[in-house]
C-alpha cells in the first residue's frame, strides 16, 4: 500500500470516502442496539444477563480480532480487507434482521463484529499513510467527525425506530445501506500491493485471543457478577497470564503479529497511557448519567437519549476543528485545555441532587464532551506520528485494542465503585433511620422509607463514582504536560537531509 499512497502523491480520496462511509455504518451499529435490549428481552423471552451478551459478545470478538489487524493490513490489500470486512458486516446484519431465536441473533451479532473489527484500524492506517504529518491532524479530525457522529445519533435514532417499529427494523434499516457500500467498494476500490511473504503465528493468535478475551470478559462481568465470582477473577487471571506470554513471544519474533516494541517510542507510549486513562473515566458519563436520569429522576429513555445528544454532536463537530488546531499548535495545549475542562465538569457531576435541572445536565454534559473533543484524536495522532511507517499497522491495532480493554476495565471498575458505595451508604442511612424512628412503622411507611433510602444510596454511589472519575482524569491531565510534538524517524532524516542541502548550497556560494 505504501507504493500507491506515499506522501508525495495526491491522497486517494475515493478510497478514503468509501472506507469512511463503511466505518460510519459500522460505528452507528455499535450504539443502535442499546435502546432495543428491553424489546429484544420481551420478544425473545430472555433475561437481562443473557441479552447483555449482544453487547459483550460484540466487544469480545472485537477484542480478539483487532490485534490481528496489524498482520492483515501488512499481508493484504485495502480492497480485499474492506470487501471481506464489509461483506461479513452485511451478512451479519441481514441474518440479525430475520433472527427469531436468541442464539441466531447472537451469532449474527458476532459475525457483524468480525467485520467491524477490521474497519477502524484499516481506515486509520490508510489515513496515516495517505497524509503527511503537517496535514494529518485535519484529516484525522474528519475521521473523528465520522467516529463521533455515528454513535451520537445512534441512541436517538434507535429510540425513534423502536417507538414506531419492531426492533428488527434496526437491522433492516442498515442492511441495504451496507449492501450498497459493499457494491461501491467492489466497483471503485483499486489498489496494488506487492506480495508480502509473512505468515500468521497461530499460537500467538491463540494466546492473544485468550489473553484479550479473558480480560474483556472478566472486567465486563465484574459489574454484574462481583469481583468474588470465579467467572471474574479466573478469567482475568487466565487473561493476564496468556497476555504476558503473548507479549514475551512477540518480543522474541522478528516479524511479530502485534509489535510491542512500538512502546519504546515515548510519545506513542504516553499517548496510549493518556487515552486509556481517559477512556476508563469517560464511561462514567455513558454509564452513570442514564442510570441517574431514568432510575432516580424518572426521565423517559427517549428524553435521556436526547439529553446526551447535544454533547455528542458538539464532540463530533469539534473533531475537524481540533484536527486543524493540532496541525498548527500541536497536541499538548489541546490536551491540557481539554482535560482541564473534562476534569472540572466531571467534578460538577459528582454534586448531582434530586433537584438538578434537565437543562443543567444537558449543558454540563455538552461542556464535558467539548473538553473530550480536544483529547482523543490529537493525543493519539501525536503518538502515531512518532512511529516509522512500517509500524503504522501495529500502532493503529494497538490503539484500537487498548480502547477495547480500557473500556471493559472502566465499565467493571466504575460499576463496582458505584455498587459498593451505594450499598455502604444505604446501610448507614437504614441504621440512622431506625434510630430516629419511634414505634413500629406501618408496612406502607416502611416500604416508602426503603424506597427513599435506595434512591439516596444510589445517588450517593453515582456522585462518588463521578468524583473518582474526576481524580482519574486529573492523573491524565498531569501526564498531558509531558506531551511534545512528535516526529517520525523518516521526518527527522528528511529534515537532516534538507539541512545538509542548504549548508552545501551556502558553502558553494
Amino acid at each position: 500500500m505504501e507504493q500507491t499512497m506515499n506522501k508525495t502523491d495526491r491522497p486517494p480520496y475515493g478510497i478514503i470516502a468509501v472506507l469512511m462511509i463503511g466505518a460510519f455504518i459500522a460505528f452507528l451499529n455499535n450504539t443502535l442496539l442499546n435502546v432495543a435490549l428491553p424489546s429484544i428481552m420481551k420478544d425473545l423471552d430472555v433475561e437481562t444477563s443473557t441479552v447483555q451478551w449482544l453487547t459483550t459478545g460484540f466487544m469480545l470478538v472485537n477484542g480478539i480480532l483487532i490485534p490481528t489487524t496489524a498482520f492483515l493490513i501488512q499481508k493484504y490489500t485495502v480492497r480485499r480487507l474492506f470487501l471481506v470486512a464489509m461483506g461479513l458486516f452485511t451478512i451479519g446484519t441481514l441474518i440479525a434482521g430475520i433472527a427469531h431465536a436468541f442464539p441466531l441473533l447472537l451469532a449474527a451479532r458476532m459475525v457483524q463484529a468480525s467485520g467491524s473489527a477490521i474497519m477502524m484500524p484499516l481506515l486509520m492506517n490508510v489515513m496515516l499513510v495517505s497524509f503527511p504529518i503537517e496535514k494529518r491532524g485535519a484529516a484525522m479530525g474528519v475521521f473523528g467527525l465520522i467516529l463521533m457522529f455515528a454513535p451520537a445519533i445512534g441512541p436517538t435514532l434507535s429510540g425513534w425506530i423502536i417507538e414506531h417499529y419492531d426492533w428488527r427494523m434496526l437491522f433492516h434499516f442498515v442492511t441495504p445501506i451496507a449492501a450498497v457500500i459493499l457494491i461501491i467498494g467492489f466497483l471503485r476500490l483499486k489498489d496494488k500491493k506487492e506480495k508480502v511473504n509473512i505468515s500468521l503465528d497461530f499460537f500467538s493468535l491463540l494466546l492473544s485471543s485468550i489473553g484479550f478475551g479473558g480480560l474483556l470478559y472478566g472486567f465486563s462481568s465484574a459489574g454484574s457478577r462481583g469481583w468474588d465470582s470465579p467467572h471474574v477473577y479466573l478469567t482475568i487471571a487466565i487473561g493476564v497470564v496468556s497476555l504476558v506470554w503473548f507479549i514475551l513471544r512477540q518480543l522474541k519474533q522478528d516479524r511479530p503479529m502485534l509489535n510491542f516494541r512500538i512502546f519504546k517510542y515515548n510519545m506513542f507510549a504516553l499517548s496510549s497511557a493518556i487515552s486509556a486513562i481517559v477512556n476508563i473515566a469517560m464511561f462514567s458519563g455513558f454509564l452513570l448519567l442514564p442510570i441517574y436520569v431514568q432510575t432516580i429522576r424518572g426521565i423517559s429513555p427517549f428524553d435521556a437519549g436526547l439529553m446526551l445528544l447535544p454533547g455528542a454532536i458538539v464532540n463530533a463537530l469539534m473533531s475537524p476543528v481540533t484536527g486543524r488546531l493540532f496541525d498548527k499548535i500541536g497536541g499538548r495545549i489541546l490536551a491540557v485545555v481539554g482535560l482541564t475542562i473534562t476534569t472540572v465538569t466531571t467534578y460538577f457531576f459528582s454534586r448531582l441532587s434530586f433537584e438538578t435541572s434537565y437543562m443543567s445536565l444537558v449543558l454540563l454534559h455538552a461542556i464535558r464532551m467539548f473538553g473530550m473533543s480536544m483529547v482523543f484524536m490529537p493525543v493519539s495522532t501525536n503518538g502515531l506520528n512518532q512511529l516509522p511507517k512500517r509500524f503504522y499497522p501495529h500502532g493503529t491495532a494497538m490503539n484500537s485494542t487498548m480502547q477495547q480493554v480500557s473500556a471493559a476495565i472502566g465499565t467493571g471498575l466504575l460499576i463496582t465503585i458505584m455498587s459498593n458505595r451505594s450499598e455502604l451508604y444505604g446501610k448507614e442511612l437504614a441504621a440512622s433511620a431506625m434510630q430516629k424512628m419511634s414505634g413500629q412503622p406501618t408496612e406502607a411507611a416502611h416500604s416508602e422509607m426503603q424506597q427513599q433510602i435506595a434512591l439516596e444510596a444510589m445517588l450517593e454511589g453515582i456522585n462518588y463514582t463521578f468524583f473518582i472519575s474526576a481524580i482519574i482524569i486529573g492523573a491524565a491531565l498531569v501526564l498531558a504536560f509531558f506531551i511534545k510534538r512528535a516526529k517520525s524517524e523518516e521526518e527527522k532524516q528528511d529534515e537532516t537531509s534538507s539541512s545538509k542541502q542548504v549548508v552545501n548550497k551556502l558553502a558553494k556560494t
